[in-house]
């Protein structure tokens, strides 16, 4: 028997005006999840724990088996683990994005908005010669060694930073994908000390960094500048329960989001990078699928994730939102669930949307999310109902992300 399990990062929406009182999810032409759905389990899963703001972190790290509320500490620590790196004895990591800042150059930077959490979702090369010209720029250097502040760069709008004795007591960081086309006087670091050595951080990062010629080249060419950089996610550490030991398979993850590695390396899964995965809605679904199939020809599970839906809505992008499940469905499932049958092989599959991204603001919503639950062997009646939200209501109720595991292992 093989597992997998796919998340369609920010696939589940709410009803949108411009589609007639329908969701993305009722709106797309997805034949094959509205197949498996009909013939497997249709329900709604409460993937976001009471007391957390709504996000990917805590929604697949329940996902995955892992209480929040046990063993969250942060975003950005399970991003450092999937870099291999190490969090230095009473020090911290944080999210550091790039980011695109409205407002002339010279108005207070209070008075800026947040035009895109990733810079119009900069290419990876551009981004981190970006970041590590700014850490070693002779004006911000000096003020990065005195916050005891290194970066890694990640290859796209998401770098890490680490800082050295770091105070998280009452801090408060503001997740910029969550407050697009908003002044940044309401979303400023705040809460303690440090909250304002990051704050002064960003804004000599958006001095410096709005004439830098990467950023006068992009605005030639139509994009986005990446003139900011915004630190969230902050934590302090890890440690997850192992994968393996409680659900009695072995296997891998294939994302290109470091968060998803990083939950992977934690509870001991192997993290899988496609090179041509883009964490967009144009990334290479085929060879994501082909890697899963490879770590099912020797393990007994595997997780794909796919983040294109969840950024088209921050970009509010409906049309590549809908394109990205339909993608999903016919070049991800479909061709997944054939190869199998192919080798003879019974299965199980779960599939769902993490959280709930909102085309109506391009926030994170906490509201239940549908999951579908299929069994190859088809050995009880299925839902009769396709893939959606308004349907998922009218199947099974799961109260926690943590009780999925349990569910799609169960034989």
């Amino acid at each position: 028997m093989k597992y997998i399990l796919i998340i369609g990062d920010g696939m589940a929406d709410e009803p949108l005006p411009e589609l007639g009182g329908r969701t993305p999810l009722e709106e797309c032409e997805k034949p094959f999840f509205d197949s498996l759905s009909r013939r497997g389990t249709l329900g709604l899963v409460q993937t976001i724990p009471e007391g957390f703001p709504p996000g990917s972190d805590t929604a697949i790290m329940g996902i995955f088996g892992c209480d929040p509320a046990k063993y969250f500490s942060g975003r950005a620590p399970l991003e450092l683990a999937a870099s291999g790196g190490v969090m230095p004895a009473g020090g911290a990591c944080y999210r550091c994005n790039m980011v695109t800042l409205g407002g002339a150059g010279g108005a207070p930077f209070a008075e800026r908005t947040m035009v895109s959490h990733s810079a119009g979702s900069i290419e990876g090369g551009e981004s981190d010669e970006l970041i590590e010209w700014l850490f070693n720029n002779p004006e911000f250097a000096p003020l990065a060694a005195a916050a005891g502040m290194s970066v890694r760069p990640g290859s796209s709008f998401r770098h890490l930073a680490v800082q050295e004795r770091a105070d998280l007591e009452g801090i408060v960081l503001a997740p910029p994908h969550d407050h697009l086309g908003e002044k940044l006087r309401d979303i400023l670091p705040r809460g303690n000390a440090n909250a304002a050595v990051l704050l002064g951080l960003m804004e000599k990062a958006s001095e410096l960094l709005e004439s830098h010629p990467i950023n006068k080249r992009r605005r030639e060419l139509g994009l986005l500048p990446a003139n900011g950089i915004w630190f969230w996610a902050e934590g302090k550490g890890a440690v997850l329960p192992n994968f393996t030991q409680r659900y009695g398979a072995d296997g891998g993850v294939v994302s290109a989001v470091p968060l998803c590695h990083g939950i992977a390396a934690l509870v001991g899964l192997e993290p899988v990078s496609v090179p041509t995965a883009t964490g967009e809605w144009d990334t290479d679904y085929e060879a994501k699928t082909a890697a899963a199939l490879e770590i099912l020809a020797g393990h007994d599970f595997a997780a794909i994730h796919l983040e294109g839906p969840d950024e088209a809505t921050h970009n509010h992008d409906l049309e590549h939102k809908i394109y990205s499940v339909e993608c999903l469905s016919e070049r991800v499932a479909k061709p997944l669930c054939e190869a199998l049958r192919s080798r003879g092989e019974d299965f199980r599959l779960l599939i769902l949307s993490d959280h709930r991204t909102l085309m109506r603001n391009g926030a994170h919503g906490a509201a239940p999310v549908p999951f579908m639950l299929y069994d190859s062997r088809e050995l009880t009646p299925g839902s009769g109902l396709a893939y959606s939200e308004a349907n998922g209501e009218r199947g099974p109720f799961l109260s926690s992300g943590t009780e999925l595991m349990p569910l799609l292992f169960r034989a």
